[in-house]
């Protein structure tokens, strides 16, 4: 499994410049965010705060700010301590279309003043933070220094993994002048992190940390220990840690190590719950919303890619009021799921609106047809529409309409998904499409403990019997057959 990966940013210097002040009220513990607009036409300029999902959410947002012009932001408490993106959709000149950049920061307790040319947004010479500005100063100095040093490491790291004799004396040589830098490395670190302990710049140094590798042995050994080392460098009582855009980009990479050993789905699933395990109970211990943080990471990831292992491994921590997880309902009700919705199982009723406006339970809906397939659906899902396209595909071809009647339930909620929902329809025909009330919270989807779409569920049409709960448009075939 390959969970994208985020990279540290690099961030940069400030001082001073014009006036005319957007601004709203500062609410109680919160931060200013003020911004000296300068060298294009106008700028539409965005704050986006990390979220506990991990993507940058827009948060607060000023239209129309014209060159020499500020606004001024007030950085709500709740998204404190933490990391940011700056985007500009600016126009060069009046006549110009809006062409968009962005600028990553830090923003924690001080005040924060940025002058920003947002074609140059990361250029030194045309945008800067004022005289005094502490945690992008910071981060900027550490990331130049350890830049310099992880790459003298990275080419000691290059030689030991390609070296054709790992038992000569000139690659022994190689493995302690690495130690050496490494053990000097890491010193470094913690250095700097007990010298900037009050910034929360000094909780992302300690994703740099390179951890104990050993170098003698086999590639299978090497990554048996990467694993065994992996948590020896992370402080788990650290809160911060979860306001980081890394700690889930170190998590991704920590997975990774064993997604590489995976070749069949279920080594896949296995290894992936084993992985699962070792980190939350390393985890466990430390700050309960660290330990909360790392149930959820997994479960995203069970649910992703559907292995039910795992996800009946975390059944084990749910129940611990010590972990602070946010997913515990869905969690729980994912479990429940799982027990349910079994092949052999009858599957939950639910009342939908038949052509004529009529009520019609779906145990008593009479297709005439041996099958009924349940898909729940909806229309802003890039996933679904590849599973519909596929579906539809399928039941076009001849014999496929006589075996099976398609109930379609779309799950989509806010005006905007449904007019899609009604667009992509139209173009689906012989199906049965409902559309149900409050989505992913509907009586339909909570019947059938829907968290996530696309879901299948084969129907045997005259017992209402669940036969499977295909992933896949060829798992459906084959079932069928």
């Amino acid at each position: 499994m390959i969970w994208p990966r985020l990279t540290l940013f690099i961030l940069l210097y400030t001082t001073i410049f014009p006036l005319h002040i957007f601004s709203q009220e500062l609410l109680p513990g919160g931060t200013n965010l003020t911004i000296h607009h300068r060298g294009v036409y106008e700028s539409k300029i965005s704050v986006l705060a990390l979220s506990r999902t991990y993507t940058m959410q827009p948060i607060l947002s000023e239209e129309g700010i014209k060159n020499g012009e500020t606004v001024l932001f007030p950085i709500p408490a709740e998204n404190l301590p933490g990391e940011f993106v700056i985007r500009f959709d600016y126009k060069e000149n009046e006549a110009s279309k809006p062409y968009p950049s962005e600028k990553n920061l830090i923003i924690s307790t001080q005040d924060i003043e940025l002058w920003v040319h947002p074609m140059f947004s990361n250029n030194t010479d045309s945008t800067w933070y004022m005289d005094g500005e502490r945690e992008n100063a910071a981060m900027l100095a550490f990331m130049t220094e350890n830049y310099r040093q992880k790459e003298v490491l990275g080419m000691l790291q290059n030689f030991l993994l390609n070296y054709d004799d790992n038992q000569s004396d000139f690659y022994s040589e190689g493995i302690r002048e690495y130690e050496k830098r490494r053990i000097s490395h890491n010193a470094w670190i913690r250095e700097q992190i007990k010298a900037y302990s009050g910034l929360f710049a000094a909780t992302l140094f300690r994703f740099q940390l390179v951890p104990d590798i050993q170098w003698r042995g086999s590639e299978q050994e090497r990554k048996q220990s990467l694993i065994d080392h992996y948590f020896d460098l992370i402080d788990f009582n650290d809160s911060l840690l979860i306001n980081t855009r890394d700690f889930k980009s170190w998590m991704d990479q920590y997975v990774n190590i064993y997604g590489e050993q995976a070749t069949t789905t279920a080594l896949r699933d296995s290894l992936f719950t084993a992985a699962g395990k070792n980190a939350i109970e390393k985890a466990k211990p430390g700050h309960p919303e660290v330990y909360g943080w790392m149930v959820d990471y997994f479960f995203r990831g069970y649910e992703s890619f559907n292995i039910q292992q795992g996800i009946a491994m975390l059944a084990l921590y749910i129940s611990d009021p010590n972990c602070m997880t946010q997913k515990r309902q869905a969690i729980q009700k994912r479990l429940d799921g799982m027990k349910t919705l079994i092949p052999g199982s009858i599957a939950p009723d639910f009342v939908f609106t038949g052509d004529a406006g009529e009520d019609v339970n779906f145990h008593n809906y009479n297709t005439g047809k041996p099958y009924k397939l349940l898909l729940f659906w909806s229309a802003d899902c890039q996933h679904c529409f590849e599973m519909v396209n596929k579906l539809s595909n399928w039941y076009q071809q001849a014999g496929h309409k006589e075996k099976v009647e398609v109930l379609a339930v779309s799950l989509d909620e806010t005006d905007t998904e449904v007019a899609e929902w009604r667009q992509a329809i139209m173009h689906l025909p012989g199906w049965k499409h409902i559309l149900t009330e409050g989505g992913v919270n509907s009586t339909e989807a909570n019947s059938y403990f829907i968290l996530a779409t696309p879901v299948m569920v084969l129907v045997d049409a005259g017992t209402n019997t669940i036969l499977t709960l295909p992933e896949s448009v060829e798992q459906m075939e084959a079932a069928l057959k």
